[in-house]
C-alpha cells in the first residue's frame, strides 16, 4: 500500500486524538488535585475534552475522505457512529459524580476515554488492521475497568471479559487472516473483488469474522458473557459498554455487509447473522423475566436491542441503514438515562441496581421513578416514545425488503419484554410501608441533570425523528 501521510490525514483522526489526549490529561490532574475535588476536576476535564471532539466530529460530516491511505473513512457514517461513542462516554462520565472511590475516579475515567478513542476507530475502520487495533483498544481498557469495584463479582466480571473476550478476537482474528489470503490485502475495499465470491477462503474467513462480531454484539448463542460482565462492573462502566461496544461493532457490522462484501454473495452469507438476530431478539426478553439486579435487566434487555437493530439492516438498504441509526441513536438515550437513575440510588454500594431498592421508589422519590418508568416504557417501545417510533421504522423496513419473519420476531420479543418491564413498573409504584427502599444519595447533581437530559431528547426524537442522509458506508 503507497501511503502518502498528509495534514488532511491528520485532521481526519483529530477527534480520536482529542478523546485519547484528553485522557492524558485527567490523569495528569488526578496526580495534583486535591483529594475532595480529584473526582469533580477529572469529570470537567473529560466533559470538556469529549465536548470539543464532539464539535470536531461533527464538521467532518458530509465531507468523505480516505485517510492513511483508506485505513480510516471519514464521512457522514463515522462521523454519526462518533457521536454516539462519545456521547455514551460522557454520559457514564458524569455517572462518576455519585459512584467511585475518589482516589480511582481519575483513572477510570482516563481508561474510559481511551477506550471511547478505540470505538471512535472502530467507526471509522476501512481496513482488517484497523479494525482490530480498535477492537482491542476498545476491548483492553473495558479489561481494567470491569474490575474497579471493591467486590468479588468485579474480578470476576473482569477475568471472564478477558477470557471470553480473546477468545472471539481469535476467531476475528483467524477470520481476517483469511479474509488476507484471499485478496491478498488487509483493504476492505479489495474484498469487493467480483472474483471472490467463489473464494472458499472468503466465505470461511467472512463466517469467522462474522463469529467475532457476534460476541462482541452479545448475540445468542455468544451472548452468556454480557449478564454477569454488566453486573459485575461499576456501574458508569455497565452504562458505557452498554452502548459504545455496540456502537463501534455495529460500525464494523454495516460497513462490512454493505461496501465490503462482492455481489451475491451477503444474501447467503449473512441468514445466519440475521436467524441468530430473531432468536437474540426473543431470548434476550425472555431472560429479562427472572432478573432482579438492573443491570443484569439492561443486559438482556440490550440482547434484544441489537436484534432489532440488525433487523433494519437485513435489507442492505438506505433507508434501513437510518433507521438502523435512529434506533440506536434512541437506545442510547433510552438506556443511559435509565443507568442515570439508577445512580441517583446509589453510592459505591450501587444500591441502584438492586431491583429490590425500587419498590415503593415513587412514594420516596416521586420524580425518579416518573424518569425509570418513561425508559423502561421507551425501551419496551411503547407509544408515544422514541422506542416506539424506532421499532415501526424497523418493522417497516423489515418487511418491504422481504424480511417479514424478523419483523414478527421483533412483535414477538416486545410483547414478552412488556412483562418484564411492567414488573419493575410495578414495584415502584406499590404502596408498602416496609419496603426496602434506599434514600437517593445526597450528592448526585450530575446524575439528576443527566437523566432529564435524556428524557428531554428521547421525547424531542419522538416528535422529530433525525435520520440523517449520507450515512451509508463507504470503503473507498
Amino acid at each position: 500500500m503507497n501511503l502518502n501521510v498528509t495534514t488532511a490525514d491528520w485532521y481526519a483522526v483529530a477527534p480520536l486524538a482529542i478523546v485519547a489526549g484528553t485522557g492524558l490529561l485527567v490523569l495528569l490532574a488526578d496526580l495534583f488535585a486535591r483529594t475532595h475535588v480529584n473526582r469533580y476536576a477529572a469529570i470537567v476535564l473529560a466533559a470538556l475534552g469529549i465536548a470539543v471532539a464532539m464539535a470536531d466530529c461533527a464538521a467532518a460530516y458530509g465531507h468523505d475522505y480516505a485517510a492513511f491511505g483508506g485505513a480510516f473513512i471519514v464521512g457522514g457514517f463515522g462521523v454519526v457512529f462518533q457521536e454516539i461513542v462519545l456521547i455514551a462516554a460522557l454520559g457514564s462520565v458524569v455517572l462518576y459524580g455519585a459512584i467511585g472511590n475518589p482516589d480511582r475516579v481519575g483513572g477510570a475515567i482516563a481508561l474510559m476515554l481511551w477506550s471511547a478513542s478505540g470505538a471512535m476507530l472502530m467507526s471509522g475502520a476501512g481496513s482488517l488492521m484497523t479494525i482490530f487495533l480498535g477492537i482491542e483498544l476498545l476491548s483492553l481498557a473495558l479489561y481494567c475497568l470491569c474490575g474497579l469495584a471493591d467486590r468479588p463479582t468485579a474480578r470476576e466480571s473482569a477475568f471472564k471479559y478477558l477470557i471470553l473476550s480473546s477468545v472471539a478476537s481469535g476467531f476475528m482474528l483467524y477470520g481476517m487472516a483469511l479474509l488476507f489470503g484471499a485478496s491478498g490485502s488487509v483493504a476492505l475495499t479489495d474484498l469487493t473483488n467480483p472474483a471472490l465470491a467463489t473464494n472458499p477462503l472468503l466465505w470461511i474467513g467472512a463466517g469467522l469474522f462474522l463469529v467475532g462480531i457476534s460476541f462482541k454484539l452479545s448475540l445468542v448463542p455468544f451472548h452468556a458473557w454480557s449478564p454477569d460482565v454488566y453486573e459485575g462492573a461499576p456501574l458508569p462502566v455497565t452504562a458505557f459498554m452498554s452502548v459504545a461496544t455496540k456502537a463501534g461493532t455495529l460500525a464494523i457490522f454495516a460497513r462490512f455487509i454493505y461496501a465490503a462484501l462482492p455481489s451475491g454473495v451477503a444474501e447467503r452469507l449473512l441468514l445466519p447473522v440475521w436467524i441468530v438476530a430473531a432468536i437474540s431478539m426473543i431470548a434476550g426478553n425472555v431472560g429479562m423475566l427472572a432478573q432482579h439486579d438492573l443491570k443484569r435487566l439492561l443486559a438482556y434487555s440490550g440482547i434484544a436491542q441489537v436484534g432489532y437493530i440488525l433487523a433494519a439492516l437485513a435489507g442492505g438498504t438506505a433507508l434501513g441503514m437510518r433507521y438502523a441509526i435512529f434506533y440506536l441513536a434512541a437506545y442510547t438515550f433510552m438506556n443511559l438515562g435509565a443507568f442515570a437513575v439508577a445512580a441517583l440510588l446509589s453510592d459505591d454500594g450501587e444500591q441502584g441496581s438492586r431491583l429490590a431498592n425500587y419498590r415503593g421508589l415513587a412514594q420516596k422519590s416521586p420524580l425518579a421513578a416518573a424518569m425509570m418508568t418513561f425508559f423502561l416504557l421507551a425501551l419496551a417501545g411503547l407509544p408515544p416514545t422514541a422506542g416506539f417510533l424506532g421499532k415501526i421504522l424497523i418493522l417497516s423496513t423489515s418487511v418491504t425488503t422481504g424480511y417479514a419473519w424478523l419483523g414478527f420476531a421483533l412483535i414477538a420479543g416486545t410483547a414478552i419484554s412488556l412483562y418484564a418491564y411492567a414488573k419493575v413498573i410495578r414495584a415502584m409504584y406499590e404502596r408498602n410501608e416496609h419496603a426496602h427502599t434506599h434514600e437517593a444519595h445526597p450528592f448526585v447533581p450530575l446524575a439528576w441533570a443527566s437523566a432529564i437530559v435524556c428524557v428531554v431528547i428521547v421525547i424531542a426524537l419522538t416528535f422529530y425523528p433525525l435520520t440523517p442522509s449520507n450515512v451509508l458506508p463507504l470503503v473507498r
